[in-house]
């Protein structure tokens, strides 16, 4: 899964945003093909990994841009309202893709093998901690 979401940042550098995609040439955002177009466990494990409650797991990884267009970092919210995020480490990237990868390899880690599993969900999609701030 990381060698297709790096091989998605090598074609999506210089296009706006963060897609987990391949595209037809790099720097472009036509002939979108591969990621998770075409990997259904990669869709699923990054959704997941997405609606996890800001709390969850030490915190959700987000990224801070600290220097506009220039400098990008990895901070972890505290899951409290009112409570600024802390950097997680003190690496600084300079394409927001590269911390957005950065994010992806800390959460594999951060996340348990089993969090996902059928029996840890609840049918509700608006379920209260499923995927809804407290």
């Amino acid at each position: 899964m990381l060698d297709e979401v790096q091989a998605s940042i090598d074609d999506m550098r210089g296009v706006a945003g963060f897609s987990v995609l391949r595209t037809e040439a790099p720097g472009s955002a036509i002939g979108v093909h591969g990621g998770i177009q075409d990997d259904v466990v990669l869709d699923k494990v990054l959704t997941r990994m997405r609606m996890q409650p800001t709390g969850a797991f030490g915190g959700k990884l987000v990224i801070v841009c600290t220097k506009l267009e220039e400098e990008w970092r990895i901070a972890r919210l505290s899951g409290i309202r009112g409570v600024p995020p802390t950097f997680a480490d003190d690496r600084v990237f300079t394409g927001e893709q590269d911390a957005q990868a950065a994010i992806l390899e800390m959460r594999f880690d951060q996340y348990p093998a089993e969090d996902g599993m059928p029996e840890h969900c609840t049918p509700a999609w608006k379920s209260r901690g499923e995927n809804w701030g407290a």
